[in-house]
């Protein structure tokens, strides 16, 4: 689509760190190639990349003895080589040794994809358990981790079960139990919430990340906002004054004024 003789692009919104990160992922030209035997020369990588496109640069990284500390870098000329590289040979065996060859990446490249590979992990291990985690609070000082197990096994196999403590090992009166099935959480939730244990009646509710407890408890604390109250429109009022037969007194009174009507005959 062309305007003002210009040929524009429309596509999906993506943030600056996106389209750096979309870019990486598909444009390099430099090669990380590990796991390589302690025999692997220079020239060996020059044969086996070279099949893929023109080298511009190889090196196999050594100590200070130049012993191999197996891993190198493949440098080609061309991006599309360095990807057809990629393709073919990560995970290839060579000497018994499986390969990883990947993208050459600086240290803030590599921390932000060990960062995010960190947080899809978190976040696994929490939709793992979200819908089976429960949390029970107003338990008794002399519960523990076996006797909070207890109360609840008639409901379902239990994963794990904590009582809370603090740094001296006094109970906090609060815990976690996790269920293997939601279904097995959800009848322990219906039974026991509100039941009576040794004297106190227990809270059981679905354990919730810190951030949904934050934004729960923003949304409770929100108001409503005041309405102002509707105006009703009144009738115009209108003075007269009204004659009485009492001549010395004469006074207004006020009626309310109605449009006048024709009288029909």
């Amino acid at each position: 689509m062309l305007i003002n003789d210009k040929q524009v692009y429309v596509g999906h919104f993506l943030r600056k760190q996106e389209r750096e990160t979309a870019l990486s992922r598909t444009k390099f030209n430099n090669v990380y190639v590990k796991n390589l035997s302690d025999s692997t020369t220079e020239e060996d990588l020059n044969t086996v990349f070279g099949e893929y496109g023109t080298i511009t640069s190889v090196i196999v990284m050594r100590d200070g003895d130049g012993k191999s500390k197996c891993f190198g870098f493949v440098n080609f000329e061309n991006a599309d080589d360095a990807a057809k590289a990629f393709e073919a040979l990560n995970g290839k065996k060579f000497d018994d040794k499986e390969w990883y060859v990947g993208k050459a990446q600086k240290k803030s490249e590599r921390e932000l994809e060990l960062k995010g590979r960190f947080e899809q992990t978190v976040k696994e291990a929490v939709d793992k358990f979200q819908g089976v985690n429960l949390y029970i609070k107003n338990l008794d000082d002399s519960i523990g981790d076996d006797k909070l197990k207890e109360l609840f096994s008639e409901f379902g196999t239990i994963t794990s079960c904590k009582v809370m403590r603090d740094p001296s090992g006094f109970s906090r009166g609060s815990g976690f139990i996790a269920f293997l099935t939601p279904e097995e959480a959800s009848r322990a939730l219906a039974k026991m919430n509100g039941k009576m244990v040794i004297g106190k009646p227990l809270y059981v509710a679905p354990a919730q990340r810190k951030e949904e407890r934050r934004a729960r408890l923003q949304f409770s604390q929100m108001r409503p906002v005041a309405m102002a109250p509707a105006v009703v429109p009144r009738m115009p009022i209108k003075q007269i004054p009204i004659a009485y037969e009492n001549e010395k007194a004469m006074e207004l009174q006020t009626f309310p004024h109605f449009p006048r009507r024709e009288c029909l005959h």
